[in-house]
């Protein structure tokens, strides 16, 4: 009795996999609502992709735990819908802002006032299908009052005083972001400071070097820095990419010995886990290496999942060859029962009747036990 329990309580992947699929489950539902979408995002994706690296066994209770998963994550898409409409009513306040402002001619505070909207714009966040019609709204009002700033600054080149005037401005406010670091903002708004100083016209021969060497000492102060900054980035980024080249060689290693361990597949895990701390190596490189780096992935988990597979194939034949031993068995115990109970019409004395009766007693418990075990090996098998 005892080895037909343990052919039928056999230990297999199965139940990892189901603890896995729970884990995750419980994971979606910590995940928080009111956090950055591009955060819950990333969450929901990570979630997704661990999700289907675990082994399928075609069973209801996964079935189950799949409309549980697709559950939460519904619960995440449908909140940021109802903060579409929040969004839209804010986009819409701040277009009937920059509608008045278009029209002032208070050209340094209106283009500060501008770059505030601008600023609470991006803040805002998506506002679901409505967006590009609001951001065309939005947007022309900004164009309208652009294009008259244009025109203003157009009518100064015929103005040495009025030149002056906006090229010191222009000195100022490059003062203020040259020691900025929002690289490439700051880098969009020396531009377009460079183009407000061509459109602003001659100052003068006395006094245009002047103001160009103030200009261009601040504008160059910032390009030196933002210079620093990037080749240090792109040597983080060289390293980055040699850290993760590491990994996909001892990735590949693992993959190649085609072995399918417990350990092995921890120190996949971890591999990734790892790829993940690293950052990225840059635009260029990132989705090369990535890709080399995950068909390995692929080939290790690919081959587990075979592994398994055939694992949980073998298990279920042991698990019906258990059922038909258990099945003739019975078969046996009550046409057994039968003959006794047949054999009863026959007895003589009661002491043989009464033996006769726990005989047939014993027969009918073993049967009932064949039955339930039965029963238990069907269950297991249905899942």
């Amino acid at each position: 009795m005892n080895n037909n329990n343990d052919e039928m309580y056999e230990v297999s992947d199965y139940d990892e996999d189901i603890q896995q699929r729970e884990a995750l489950i419980a994971e979606a539902e910590q995940i928080d609502g009111d956090a950055e979408w591009d955060v819950i995002a990333r969450a929901i994706a990570d979630l997704r992709r661990k999700w289907k690296q675990i082994s399928y066994w075609d069973s209801v209770y996964e079935d189950q735990l799949v409309e549980k998963f697709d559950g939460v994550v519904d619960k995440l898409y449908s909140k940021r819908r109802e903060g579409f409409q929040n969004n839209q009513e804010l986009k819409k306040a701040l277009i009937e802002q920059a509608k008045k402002v278009s029209v002032s001619n208070e050209w340094n505070q209106a283009t500060d006032a501008m770059a505030d909207l601008m600023r609470q714009w991006k803040a805002i966040g998506t506002a679901g299908k409505e967006d590009d019609a609001l951001w065309e709204a939005f947007n022309a009002a900004r164009q309208t009052f652009f294009d008259r700033k244009h025109a203003y600054w157009e009518n100064l080149q015929s103005n040495f005083a009025n030149a002056l005037q906006a090229k010191q401005s222009l000195i100022e406010q490059a003062k203020e972001i040259a020691d900025s670091t929002q690289w490439q903002q700051t880098s969009e708004k020396f531009k377009s400071l460079m183009d407000q100083w061509k459109a602003a016209g001659s100052a003068g021969r006395e006094h245009e070097d002047r103001l160009w060497d103030a200009f261009n000492e601040q504008r160059q102060k910032f390009y030196d820095r933002r210079s620093v900054y990037y080749d240090q980035l792109h040597k983080e980024q060289d390293q980055k990419y040699l850290d993760k080249k590491a990994l996909v060689e001892k990735a590949a290693a693992i993959a190649a010995e085609k072995t399918y361990t417990k350990e092995l597949t921890e120190q996949m895990k971890g591999l990734s886990n790892e790829w993940k701390a690293i950052g990225s190596c840059g635009k260029e490189r990132e989705d090369q290496i990535w890709d080399e780096f995950r068909s390995v992935m692929d080939d290790y988990f690919n081959g587990l999942k075979q592994l398994n597979e055939q694992k949980h194939q073998e298990w279920r034949q042991r698990m019906q060859d258990a059922r038909n031993r258990k099945q003739d068995l019975l078969q046996k115990q009550k046409w057994q029962l039968k003959r006794m109970q047949e054999e009863m019409v026959g007895l003589l004395g009661q002491r043989a009747i009464d033996e006769m009766n726990e005989d047939i007693a014993d027969k009918e418990e073993f049967i009932q036990q064949l039955e339930a075990e039965i029963a238990d090996i069907e269950k297991s098998l249905a899942k």
